[in-house]
């Protein structure tokens, strides 16, 4: 398959142009359908660009393949030079590849945590910073990055996974305040449980027996939790096409009950905490004369 396809012929005037990274498994392959499905253009970015023949098979004019690993430097600026050169620019970047880490942050090694943002956070960031320049140019875009529940809130063995995801929706607020006078939209998508591979992919730092009692039912839990998510990725990716056609779109769409619910009781808990220490973090100003 050609990693830098020849652009396409004669795309209609409407449809809207995607570089979609992590396209060929989970949220990806389901954001890649329905995007072609709505007579849309899609540049797929993915590690092995030979999952994605039979795709492209039967969409070769709206379909094209880039090979990329997001944490390479080259290969992303390869892959948006790639994707601008074949569709004529990018109306809408998904910063969707991504893996899944367990441990204790204990547990996790340095090498381990650094390759989970290196991924998740850095290879976003930089394909971020790669399509912007088009972007302001045309002052038009989207930028969609998905994060996960887990962007907001954490619970034991996932340290690592949450660190990267909350970097992500950090710097993504900040981009969208940015970017809205230029035309630019971010939005940042907080996934719950969804029957994709996540749960099979997991990458498992070594294990201290001293936190059983807390990573240990996290662990068992998650691994036994492929197929039976209750999350449709193929809902996933039509509540994302809704919400980029909204007039007035959200920086945050949550997706899943799980993750609605556990946003509100994070955002509850803070609250709490708030209240509790008003009285020890306000009047901290210093008394000028």
């Amino acid at each position: 398959m050609n990693a830098a396809p020849t652009p396409a012929s004669a795309p209609a005037t409407d449809a809207r142009r995607w570089l979609i990274t992590g396209a060929n498994s989970g949220f990806g392959a389901s954001f890649t359908r329905a995007a072609l499905a709505a007579g849309d253009l899609v540049v797929a970015a993915v590690r092995r660009p030979e999952t994605m023949a039979e795709l492209v098979a039967e969409h070769p004019d709206q379909l094209s393949v880039v090979a990329l690993d997001v944490a390479d430097p080259e290969q992303c600026r390869q892959a948006v030079e790639t994707a601008e050169r074949t569709f004529g620019h990018i109306d809408v970047l998904v910063n969707n590849a991504g893996f899944g880490t367990l441990g204790a942050v204990e547990e996790t090694s340095e090498d381990e945590l650094r390759y989970a943002m290196d991924v998740m956070f850095f290879g976003a960031m930089r394909l971020t910073r790669l399509v912007l320049p088009s972007m302001r140019r045309r002052r038009s875009g989207t930028i969609v990055q998905m994060t996960s529940m887990g962007g907001l809130l954490a619970f034991a063995g996932v340290g690592a996974y949450c660190a990267a995801k909350g970097a992500l929706e950090q710097a993504s607020e900040a981009l969208a305040a940015e970017t809205a006078p230029l035309g630019i939209r971010v939005l940042i998508v907080e996934p719950g449980a969804f029957r994709t591979e996540f749960a099979t992919a997991l990458q498992a730092a070594g294990t201290i027996a001293d936190y059983d009692a807390t990573v240990g039912p996290v662990r068992e839990g998650l691994g036994s939790s492929h197929g039976k998510q209750p999350g449709d990725p193929d809902k996933a990716a039509a509540a994302l096409l809704a919400a980029l056609d909204l007039p007035n779109p959200p920086l945050r769409l949550a997706l899943g009950d799980d993750a609605a619910s556990m946003i509100r009781e994070k955002l509850a808990a803070v609250a709490a905490d708030l209240d509790a220490t008003a009285h020890l973090g306000t009047g901290a100003a210093i008394n000028f004369p």
